[in-house]
């Protein structure tokens, strides 16, 4: 059977890529739903990691909070639950799924090398090869109080240490070959190099010597995600990352984004295929789109309460605004420009340097449109990603890949455990149909799943060239 091409160019039609974010609990969740259940009860893990691995998806990936955000120094109403532990949900989730990819959010700013290692080995070879690790920095001294350094990093520096932490953590995973273990009972040896997991890094940042003692895994190492989108993310994304989590969901800024990314590939050796790009997209589905664009108008109101407006409206005026009526108008004072901001550990509030500004764009957009403090909230932030038909909605998504603005969707439903089965239902089906994503899965591992080759595989090339190379010298 030959590979579906597009029928107006006759080029191969690309394979979509489709994973799952668990939504935590923030304004995007409807919790006050009634199918809504718990965040934090294993049950709604479970559920979700079924129903992806049911529609074929490629992974399930998990955030992480590592402080609970505050607004005017109390817990933010809608963040109190948290998150669990990224390590302890997915080790349990590879326990109840067969194939299914399993993407962890874990920080460089305030883990270690070794430990950070040794846990993606370890989770990997519970699953069978399905582990992902997606690092990322962070930003601000309120998490670091967390921790026993404190503090925070520079941009500059927190990427520094991040590209030696996974360059670190590479070389822990790279100190087993895979071949050491040869457990001849005849012979009573269990080893066959008895140097296997030596390691020595010495950088500025990390000084260790030991033995790494997690043995190699089914993938060789995890699959790395990226998620930062500086100029600095960007690079790091291209040095090292098998993919990236991105923001730009749109048509447009999603071809500008994957053609600029991809673009910075060639000056590490690497081609196109080697890294993909997977925005988080939102979605709304009706029997209609008519009927859909109904239900995304609801969810919208559902997400951002009188209460959550007013709190996302003090990001920009960095004063407390709990006594506005958040139906009616905008503040007449203006925005506190201090560097202290009333919201902390919330990455939002860096999008609103110019606090000023911002309000001025604000106020001109809700006097244009005649929109009280709730319905301005509503509007900047943002919409769902895919709102329609099921039809319609896997039509958008096809040419979204097809068009080179991302390889896949990482989907982030607003109701948990139960907002993916729709569009598992409705919408996969119709993707099958047009031969653009898979009726079953075609490996065990998530490398298998996202076309990336095995880490070895460019070990044993390069090898290989290199003997070549020597051989013409000779």
């Amino acid at each position: 059977m030959t590979d579906p091409t597009d029928p107006t160019t006759g080029k191969p039609l690309k394979q979509i890529h489709l994973a799952a974010h668990f939504p935590g609990v923030n304004n995007t969740t409807v919790w006050s739903d009634p199918r809504a259940g718990s965040h934090i009860e294993f049950d709604s893990f479970a559920h979700f990691a079924r129903t992806a691995e049911r529609a074929k998806f490629d992974f399930l990936f998990l955030a992480e909070g590592l402080r609970l955000r505050e607004q005017r120094g109390r817990i933010h109403d809608l963040d109190v639950v948290g998150r669990p532990d990224t390590f302890t949900v997915l080790s349990a989730l590879a326990a109840v799924t067969d194939r299914l990819g399993l993407t962890g959010t874990i920080n460089s700013t305030f883990n270690e090398p070794y430990e950070v290692a040794r846990q993606f080995a370890t989770l990997d070879h519970l699953s069978g090869g399905r582990a992902a690790w997606n690092v990322v920095t962070s930003w601000d001294a309120f998490t670091g109080e967390n921790f026993r350094r404190g503090g925070f990093l520079p941009e500059d520096q927190r990427y520094s240490r991040a590209r030696e932490f996974l360059s670190t953590a590479t070389e822990l995973f790279d100190s087993w070959r895979g071949d050491e273990i040869v457990a001849d009972r005849e012979s009573g040896r269990f080893l066959g190099d008895a140097r296997a997991g030596a390691f020595a890094h010495r950088g500025r940042h990390f000084d260790i010597t030991g033995r790494f003692d997690v043995p190699r895994g089914p993938q060789g190492r995890p699959v790395i995600f990226q998620a930062g989108d500086s100029d600095e993310g960007r690079e790091f994304a291209a040095a090292g990352a098998d993919a990236v989590f991105s923001r730009h969901s749109t048509l447009e800024t999603g071809r500008a984004f994957f053609s600029d990314v991809k673009g910075r590939l060639a000056r590490y050796g690497r081609t196109p295929d080697q890294l993909l790009i997977l925005p988080a997209a939102t979605f709304v589905l009706g029997d209609t789109d008519a009927e859909a664009q109904e239900l995304a108008r609801e969810v919208r109101r559902r997400q951002v309460s009188g209460r959550t407006a007013l709190a996302h409206l003090e990001h920009v005026w960095n004063r407390d605004l709990s006594a506005y009526d958040p139906d009616g108008p905008l503040p007449d004072v203006d925005p506190d420009p201090g560097e202290n901001t009333v919201a902390r550990g919330r990455a939002d509030v860096r999008m609103f340097r110019d606090r000023l500004a911002v309000a001025r764009r604000w106020r001109e957009r809700a006097a244009a449109g005649k929109l009280s403090i709730r319905e301005l909230v509503i509007e900047v932030t943002g919409r769902q990603s895919f709102i329609g038909s099921p039809a319609t909605v896997a039509d958008t998504i096809d040419h979204f890949v097809q068009a080179d603005a991302a390889d896949g969707f990482i989907l982030v439903p607003h109701l948990t455990p139960g907002g993916l089965d729709e569009f598992a239902d409705t919408v996969v089906p119709l993707l099958q149909e047009r031969g653009v994503f898979r009726h079953d899965y075609t490996g065990t591992t998530l490398r298998d799943h996202l076309g990336l080759a095995h880490p070895d595989a460019h070990r044993d090339a390069r090898a290989e060239a290199d003997g070549e190379n020597r051989r013409a010298a000779s």
